[in-house]
């Protein structure tokens, strides 16, 4: 199917004609006869053939062209974004040398005769060794000091006691020391234990795994537990994340990972007793390493220099993912080996300058031109490669778009050979594609950032370059900091799971997505303003509600319609009347939720209606029930556990 031409002018022939004759009595009035037969309109005719055909080759224009034009006012399209997974690589055995997975070793999805297989390439290296076990230490709730309790664990016929306050407080902790950090790896922990923890559901112990990742206590996802909170002989399957730092707890320094004691949620039971541990063993059983999908390529020759300004080189493969330390220019002649540097454009770069511009959506490399001055000077903005000199670039990634949002527990076909795996997986879905920008996509975003410049300079200009820094970004806020007189950028990260299950910690907003956002936004800042980049301080609302059901309905199906319809409403990506999100500075009342619970299919009407606020960590209520919760100009709402009656 052909692509449709842009239509630039839509007049025809005959337009042209009629508009020509109705100009003819404001020009020349004593030209009277317009019959075909004159030769001034003979004429007329002539030339608007000859400009409908102007203005159909005008017509003809391709995206090609738009996208120069674009160049010239120094709009440039996105290119594709590359969605990034973790995998986690199972080793056939617990490791007892190190293994090896190389940077590079490419994963991919199980492909179809209708789909292709998309392949994912892990980052950096990653090295699985055996974790050693040095020290054991416990801690009561609410003290600093620790008790040794290496003897416990490991003298023959003794236990040690998990948490030690009488009676127990949520903050008990048993803290295991390691030799070597445990970052990245799946760490399987074999207990036997004494069933004392009595009262503890196994499937859901009040227990958090933790591990010290330099400036606070980082969350362990448990794998697998089967030792029903440390109530019995099992193993506990840990994925440690990628951080984790030495810290001095009784005058060792070690890699800490405790299990805490937690307060139990409302319905959760709890410890009657602390469980008792007759011996634990720590084994690597794997290791998890971010990967991206963007295929590695390898050095690659772009040609020669001929010696003049505005040369320009095309890589084999576009688009091309954001360069990582040693993806460079490299130029080479008689006198050795140059790197040169690459920049966003040349307008400060001087004629000694080796810098070059790589356009990433292209794959375009280009070096600096040569620009005359209204006083006749002429001026090379950066260097020219001697001629015949070979240009080459050590290498790039090449791939993205939206297809690599792959689901978890797709990236299962190991595609590389690696010795000691046995399997490998992503548990958690791939974020972050996206597909490059297209040109009509380019001339909506074109005004809006020739208007400033591409410079901070309002509170709109924040919030814009903040949402177009990362995919990840599905908010933001500017507003000015207390008492600082500092800029301040509240920044709602991108969650895609259900929002159902939405809780605090999936709103923290990750490092590398915090430290892209304050480099735009330093570059981009006004001299003298202070940028401040942080997270809104979520509030819980939690909802009680009396309802009354249509005749025939059931009630615990009606009484989970209305939970699940508070909590999308009452949330920072999908609530508000609009579904874009909690709008800020808009407080919740109890009357708007009761019209959107009596809109809930199988609800009759609303007797009662009150609303809490909610303590996200602890998961309490606060205070009593109010008809209606304020809301902070740096906060949002975020739905907490409702409750709903249904007679």
């Amino acid at each position: 199917m052909p692509l449709p031409p842009p239509n630039l002018d839509d007049r025809s022939f005959q337009d042209i004609v009629d508009e020509t004759k109705r100009l003819i009595p404001r020009f020349t009035p004593e030209w009277t006869n317009h019959n075909v037969s004159d030769p001034g309109v003979a004429l007329i005719e002539l030339f608007a053939w000859m400009s409908e055909m102007v203005l159909f080759r005008v017509n003809q224009v391709p995206d090609k062209l738009l996208v120069h034009f674009l160049n010239l006012v120094g709009i440039e399209q996105f290119p594709p974004t590359v969605a990034r997974a973790d995998l986690t690589f199972w080793l056939s055995a617990p490791a007892e040398q190190s293994v090896h997975v190389p940077a590079g070793t490419q994963v991919s999805t199980v492909g179809t005769a209708e789909t292709d297989a998309v392949v994912f390439a892990t980052v950096d290296e990653a090295v699985v060794s055996a974790p050693r076990l040095r020290a054991v230490h416990t801690c009561r709730a609410g003290q600093e000091q620790t008790t040794d309790g290496w003897d416990d664990l490991t003298y023959p016929g003794s236990s040690l006691t998990a948490f030690t306050s009488v009676p127990l407080a949520p903050g008990d902790a048993t803290y295991l020391g390691f030799a070597e950090p445990l970052a990245g790896l799946v760490v399987r922990l074999s207990v036997a234990a004494t069933a004392e923890g009595v009262g503890v559901d196994p499937l859901n112990p009040p227990l958090a795994w933790e591990v010290w990742g330099g400036e606070a206590w980082l969350p362990v996802r448990v794998h697998v537990d089967t030792t029903g909170g440390l109530n019995r002989d099992g193993d506990v399957v840990l994925r440690v994340p990628a951080a984790h730092e030495p810290l001095t707890l009784g005058g060792e320094a070690a890699h800490w990972l405790r299990a805490r004691l937690l307060h139990p949620v409302p319905g959760q039971p709890t410890y009657q007793a602390s469980p008792r541990i007759r011996s634990l063993s720590a084994h690597a059983v794997g290791v998890t390493v971010p990967a991206e999908h963007a295929q590695a390529m390898a050095r690659e020759s772009l040609g020669r220099s001929v010696g003049v300004p505005a040369q320009s080189f095309r890589l084999s493969a576009a688009p091309v993912a954001r360069r990582r330390e040693g993806e460079e220019v490299r130029v080479i002649d008689h006198t050795g080996v140059t790197e040169w540097t690459e920049v966003e454009d040349f307008a400060a770069s001087g004629p000694t300058d080796r810098h070059v511009v790589w356009d990433s959506a292209s794959g375009e490399v280009r070096f600096g031109p040569r620009v005359r001055h209204p006083d006749g000077t002429v001026r090379q903005h950066g260097a020219i490669p001697p001629d015949g000199a070979e240009v080459v670039v050590t290498g790039y990634r090449h791939g993205g778009g939206a297809v690599g949002n792959v689901g978890a527990g797709t990236l299962t076909a190991l595609r590389s050979t690696v010795p000691f795996v046995s399997s490998v997986e992503n548990l958690a879905p791939a974020t972050g594609g996206v597909d490059g920008e297209s040109v009509e996509e380019a001339k909506v975003r074109g005004p809006l950032s020739l208007r400033t410049g591409e410079r901070a300079v309002t509170a709109r200009d924040y919030e814009r370059l903040t949402r177009e820094t990362s995919v990840e970004v599905a908010r933001a806020r500017c507003l000015p900091a207390r008492g600082t007189g500092a800029v301040r950028v509240l920044v709602v990260p991108q969650v895609r799971t259900s929002p159902l299950t939405h809780r605090i910690d999936d709103y923290a907003l990750d490092r590398r997505l915090y430290e892209q956002i304050a480099a735009v936004l330093d570059e981009r800042r006004p001299v003298g303003v202070a940028v401040e980049v942080g997270t809104p301080y979520y509030q819980g609302a939690s909802v009680a509600a009396l309802v009354r059901a249509l005749p025939g309905r059931p009630a615990a199906l009606v009484s989970q319609r209305v939970s699940d319809a508070v909590a999308r409403f009452v949330n920072p990506l999908t609530g508000g009347p609009d579904g874009t999100g909690w709008p800020f500075d808009t407080d919740l009342s109890a009357v708007t939720v009761a019209q959107l619970v009596e809109s809930v299919e199988g609800v009759e009407r609303v007797e009662e209606m009150v609303l809490f606020e909610y303590d996200l960590r602890t998961g309490r209520r606060l205070g009593v029930g109010r008809d209606a919760l304020r809301l902070d100009p740096h906060s949002l709402f975020l739905s907490a556990k409702h409750q709903v009656v249904v007679r």
